[in-house]
């Protein structure tokens, strides 16, 4: 079942046109990474289907028409992560994790049982327990990413939308990241991702999208997306493909028209 479906859209910023003609779903127990250059519209894509962007098109969430449901009735069925996200006052991490849950309360009502166990319960499989009452200003920019991906799972909404969620964090916490989307689609949730790494990408969705100005040049398995042709049409680069433990590692080796060459690179490792 596709949790989310959406059919020629296209947004614009002051005038410019950002996206244009996009179609694509997203279904239950599926985790697809959002790859592009920078400018692709990856991220205002992303913002229109959390609905907090204006587009032209039509979205479905969850079988309705994303247009004419509430915010709250949206909140419920979407936790969105953005790239950048503002954090306008002190507030601690557990706090800050809570936040996740308004979706669900009226007016007045206090957090129930279930509530205060999603929030545990978030906190505990993103490391961020010992966060709990630092404000969360104290924190660096990986720990603070890493509590609001608890907040974003704290909602336990069934389509996570995550905006380059490992963009600030060391290695063991990218990979960490990328384990618990993946754990998250495993459970039939639908997990939309924007990357920057090529090999996360190639690694842990179950499908790539690949956007540029002209709209979707590729939308299949990671290897039929991350090809040389693709690449170059996209990003203007071409790329090395290192084999280990029966899975792929792309690494963007040289610009069109660069001197360095793979033939270089495989001299230099024995390849």
């Amino acid at each position: 079942m596709s949790l989310i479906l959406a059919e020629n859209i296209l947004l614009a910023i002051d005038g410019r046109v950002i996206v244009k003609n996009i179609s694509m779903a997203g279904a239950e127990s599926e985790l697809i990474g959002l790859i592009g250059p920078n400018g692709a519209g990856k991220s205002t894509l992303l913002k229109a289907f959390a609905g907090i962007s204006s587009y032209t098109g039509r979205i479905s969430i969850c079988g309705e028409d994303a247009a004419r449901q509430s915010q709250k009735w949206l909140s419920q069925k979407i936790s969105y992560l953005p790239q950048d996200p503002v954090i306008r006052w002190p507030v601690t991490g557990r706090k800050l994790v809570e936040l996740g849950r308004l979706p669900y309360l009226d007016p007045w009502r206090r957090r129930a049982a279930g509530d205060l166990q999603a929030i545990d319960r978030a906190m505990a499989l993103t490391d961020t327990v010992q966060f709990a009452d630092r404000e969360i200003m104290s924190l660096s920019g990986g720990e603070r990413a890493r509590v609001l991906l608890a907040r974003a799972f704290a909602t336990g909404a069934p389509i996570i939308l995550a905006d380059e969620p490992v963009a600030a964090l060391d290695p063991y916490h990218q990979l960490h990241t990328m384990e618990l989307l993946q754990e998250k689609s495993r459970a039939g949730c639908c997990v939309i991702v924007v990357l920057q790494d090529l090999t996360l990408a190639a690694r842990f969705c179950d499908r790539l999208v690949l956007l540029s100005e002209a709209g979707i040049i590729a939308d299949d398995k990671p290897l039929a997306v991350l090809t040389d042709s693709h690449l170059e049409s996209a990003y203007q680069i071409s790329a090395i493909t290192v084999s280990e433990e029966d899975e792929k590692a792309i690494l963007p080796w040289r610009r069109l028209g660069s001197q360095v060459t793979k033939t270089s690179y495989a001299a230099k490792n024995g390849k």
